[in-house]
């Protein structure tokens, strides 16, 4: 196991500092995974993202609730929901009950694509942890967060 000093080569101010940058180290490398991943579907991290909410909701879901829920937010999310309704992930509709609300909705295609990506990343993410040290981790960067 690489650690974090001795991948990057820095002499750290304190431990603080030395987890906060392996922190930021490691979010990087999920994200370069993840990018490189979904490549082949031609989908950004923010349209993976996009897909999970709609798959998550088990029903449909108005524009600003997708807004709401996103990990990263963004500001062209429409755009990124344009892009994933012309790849035929995602359908949109008029509001039941209010026709000015846009409602959205993951397709099979969508739910296809996903776990696909899903076997993927669930062989490859977190092997090398047991149950108890994620859910440790979980809970420390939840710790970190809320502070």
């Amino acid at each position: 196991m690489k650690k974090i000093e001795s991948i990057i080569t820095a002499n750290f101010k304190d431990i603080h500092h030395k987890v906060l940058t392996n922190i930021r180290y490691t979010s990087n490398h999920i994200g370069s995974y993840y990018h490189h991943q979904l490549e082949e579907y031609d989908l950004s991290m923010a349209q993976f993202n996009i897909l999970r909410i709609l798959r998550g909701a088990k029903k449909k879901l108005n524009i600003k609730t997708v807004k709401d829920r996103m990990i990263e937010k963004s500001p062209n999310t429409t755009r990124l929901i344009d892009k994933l309704i012309s790849k035929k992930f995602v359908k949109r509709s008029k509001g039941t009950k209010d026709k000015r609300v846009v409602e959205l909705e993951i397709t099979q295609q969508g739910l296809d694509v996903l776990s696909q990506l899903d076997v993927q990343f669930e062989d490859n993410h977190f092997k090398n942890l047991t149950n108890e040290e994620a859910e440790t981790l979980s809970y420390l960067l939840d710790k970190f967060r809320n502070q």
